[in-house]
């Protein structure tokens, strides 16, 4: 099998012990199999009851503690892991596999292939996203904006997960053919864009009820879950919903 990068991982059993580096996945990786997972960094968050080493952040994880797990593979994803520990790890002698996800059709195929590596049982709600998710995209209804983050602000742009989410639910991104993934946006343009809302969610940055809506003063705004806009995995079953 191969990762989305096309490098191959070859196991000789089922995986036994994986860590991983991507909270989305992580959440994916426990509902298919509670024992197969035995690290995960600090911002994995989901199940709230997740019991397993930590290995630090997404962006500077513990290589070290990861090696004494003795892991048969390590899950990464190309945005939000640095290519130089993935290097570090395949110096080690250890397996990484390596998402690579820019829409829902892309988040799902390669949930299937990394499942089919694993020799895991590919679980129910992936089939479920499959068919909630991968169809024709619908008519938009309303225009939005998705900051991510404050001083500076910055938005969802082109080519991401999120932008591809947003259509999927009939909703245009504003910022989807801007030539960055996430663009700085002075919030006086931001306000300005002709969105029908701004979408606050609360990661990365934790936008709150008194911390973000009160920059805008053209456009409504709406706190969102973020996990339900920029996670893939069982989260894509609840984030149909929002369709309502």
């Amino acid at each position: 099998m191969k990762d989305d990068l096309g490098h191959r991982l070859d196991l000789d059993h089922p995986a036994r012990r994986v860590v991983s580096l991507v909270p989305s996945l992580t959440e994916a990786l426990v509902s298919i199999d509670t024992e197969g997972l035995v690290g995960a960094t600090d911002w994995c968050t989901h199940p709230p009851d997740l019991d397993v080493a930590r290995v630090r952040g997404t962006k500077n994880p513990d290589l070290a503690a990861i090696a004494r797990l003795a892991p048969d593979v390590v899950v990464v994803n190309k945005e939000e892991n640095r290519e130089l520990d993935v290097r570090r790890l395949r110096e080690r002698g250890i397996a990484v596999w390596v998402t690579d996800i820019e829409t829902v059709p892309d988040a799902v195929a390669s949930m299937e292939r990394l499942v089919d590596a694993l020799g895991w049982r590919r679980p129910a709600w992936l089939a479920e996203v499959r068919r909630l998710w991968c169809g024709p995209v619908p008519v938009p209804t309303r225009r939005v904006v998705v900051p991510i983050w404050r001083d500076p602000w910055m938005v969802v742009g082109s080519r991401t997960f999120t932008t591809d989410l947003l259509a999927r639910l009939g909703w245009v991104n504003v910022y989807a053919e801007h030539a960055e993934r996430y663009p700085h946006v002075d919030v006086a343009d931001l306000d300005a864009a002709g969105a029908d809302v701004v979408l606050l969610p609360d990661e990365p940055y934790v936008f709150t009820a008194d911390d973000g809506p009160e920059a805008f003063t053209r456009t409504p705004t709406e706190l969102v879950d973020g996990r339900l806009i920029t996670w893939y995995g069982p989260s894509l079953v609840e984030a149909a919903a929002l369709r309502s």
